[in-house]
């Protein structure tokens, strides 16, 4: 049986996100537009085997009503051992969520990146170096208590286990349009020299490197189908 997993979507341009997970993940996906304050109902965490959380160009310290509340509806499925894992942005959240910080960077990371992987297994399959896309300007820059770094590179922590909570933050589910149309995004933020030197190397050849990445997604829904039933709220 395919998992339940619900999908915090906190993507403020929504063309490709959900449609991205959906051919990644191998699951019944329930997505919830958290942006437009479409968060599940606190009594729904039995409804879902796993969370997945996605990323945003928001930042997870800006005061916004949508970011508490998805960021109490995480801690709660945290709390009652339901399984989550966040990409990019999500994976900022979950740190905040477990008590760790996140800081701006002063810099973006954007593009096809190197990353090394430390074994957990969620890299199961996935080469000790990899390709990955990425696209931040806010770091994980202190790990949570009791989090395991599990990928890094030369920004940073790059991803983190806590129990059955992982993030990660580049975005193994993109597609090549998805990459452009992201990077073409950061017009008002990059110049423009940066932003098509980036877009030339978003090639077909670079995403079939990127592909390992993608295991991920399935080892995730191992792990997930293996993990004990979480605690129900009394």
């Amino acid at each position: 049986m395919r998992p339940r997993m619900a999908l915090l979507n906190a993507a403020y341009d929504d063309t490709n996100t959900v449609r991205n997970f959906r051919r990644e993940l191998d699951a019944e996906l329930t997505p919830f537009h958290v942006v437009e304050g479409e968060c599940p109902p606190s009594d729904a965490y039995d409804s879902y085997d796993a969370v997945v959380v996605t990323g945003s160009r928001a930042s997870v310290y800006w005061d916004e009503p949508w970011i508490d509340e998805t960021r109490e509806w995480v801690r709660g499925a945290v709390e009652r051992g339901v399984p989550v894992m966040g990409v990019c942005w999500g994976h900022q959240l979950l740190a905040d969520v477990l008590g760790g910080t996140v800081e701006p960077m002063g810099e973006y990371e954007l593009g096809y990146r190197t990353v090394r992987h430390t074994g957990d297994d969620l890299f199961a399959g996935v080469p000790e170096e990899f390709t990955v896309f990425t696209t931040h300007s806010d770091a994980v820059t202190a790990l949570p208590e009791g989090a395991d770094l599990v990928a890094t590179n030369d920004y940073g922590v790059h991803g983190f286990r806590h129990g059955d909570a992982w993030g990660v933050q580049f975005h193994p589910e993109y597609d090549t349009e998805t990459a452009e149309r992201v990077v073409r995004g950061k017009r008002d933020h990059l110049p423009a020299s940066r932003i098509d030197e980036v877009c030339r190397g978003i090639t077909e050849e670079a995403y079939a490197e990127a592909t390992a990445a993608k295991s991920v997604f399935g080892n995730f829904c191992r792990a997930v189908s293996t993990a004990e039933p979480a605690v129900a709220d009394d």
